[in-house]
């Protein structure tokens, strides 16, 4: 059953999966110039097989679930095509990668789940108002689920595992994120994950027992949590998190670099190695996270520590 999918594998991963890290960090490690208002999504159209590769390289590394490339900036005038193309060559290296690790009987992977990425309006608007949750008086709950809606569809048309919503900065957007799942009738599971500047509210001031009000009242969401925010402000959370919510808890932190979304450039601050998120991911676990990865300027060497550290810890 579909929407059980996401459950089991917590289960199987011993109560803790794995999800992958920075996608537009590990393409420009190969090369890549991401300096597009589509970002990690440009080389959907320039160079299919290097997303191809770096889904692989964090299947390698041990990740449970891979996120597709169709975050940021994909309106429909772009191109349908390009969102179907996202999960396509996401569940393609997943196929590829299972067949080959189930004929050899020391592997000690698990068969990954895709996710299917759908950004907040904030990252299409390409100004950094996913950070400040500020989309001004005139986006209302219906334009947020106008702005959604097609790109919904058509992502669970090209046949994701789940659908995860990323970097929510406000209640709002929240709240048409749920009602877009009901009206629908989006049948595989799907995420719902806030980012924060402070560490205590969504980036809009509102608390998060207020933002997570009508996720807990879906069946519709089967995990929330945090994306793209710093990593030390992660521990706090998932206590928070754990106080106001049932579902399963989510976090994949970036390295601690601030974005300036004026900018468009990554400020050096508060960060994370490598190591640190090997130790941490153990302890996130403990407090209650069930799945755990990485967000921007991580990579699939932060994700292989990350696992190792679960793995020998669960």
């Amino acid at each position: 059953m579909k929407r059980q999918m996401l459950h089991d594998l917590i289960e199987n991963a011993g109560g803790c999966a794995v999800t992958d890290g920075g996608f537009a960090t590990q393409l420009e490690k190969h090369g890549a110039s991401i300096n597009d208002p589509l970002w990690s999504a440009i080389y959907l159209i320039k160079d299919p097989h290097l997303i191809k590769q770096v889904h692989l390289e964090y299947l390698e590394a041990g990740a449970d679930i891979l996120v597709t490339s169709s975050y940021q900036g994909l309106s429909i005038e772009e191109g349908e095509s390009l969102l179907e193309k996202s999960v396509k060559l996401a569940v393609e290296a997943r196929d590829g990668f299972w067949n080959s690790a189930i004929i050899n009987p020391g592997n000690k992977y698990r068969r990954a789940l895709v996710a299917a990425s759908i950004g907040s309006y904030g990252s299409y608007l390409a100004d950094g108002s996913e950070y400040s949750g500020c989309y001004g008086p005139d986006v209302n709950l219906k334009k947020l689920k106008d702005f959604h809606r097609r790109r919904l569809q058509v992502l669970v048309e090209a046949g994701p595992d789940l659908l995860a919503f990323e970097t929510i900065p406000n209640k709002l957007e929240a709240q048409a994120c749920v009602e877009l799942l009901e009206e629908e009738s989006v049948k595989i599971p799907s995420w719902i994950c806030f980012t924060t500047v402070d560490g205590e509210n969504a980036p809009s001031g509102e608390s998060f027992k207020d933002c997570l009000e009508a996720l807990n009242k879906s069946n519709k969401v089967d995990a929330v949590g945090i994306n793209c925010a710093p990593p030390h402000l992660m521990e706090n959370l998932i206590c928070k998190f754990k106080q106001l919510t049932k579902k399963a808890i989510i976090v994949y932190p970036n390295s601690g670099e601030v974005w300036d979304g004026k900018a468009k450039k990554w400020l050096p601050s508060k960060c994370f190695h490598d190591d640190e998120f090997g130790f941490n991911a153990t302890r996130w676990r403990d407090l209650g996270a069930k799945i755990i990865g990485g967000c921007c300027r991580t990579t699939p060497s932060t994700i292989q520590i990350i696992s190792n550290a679960l793995r020998e810890k669960s």
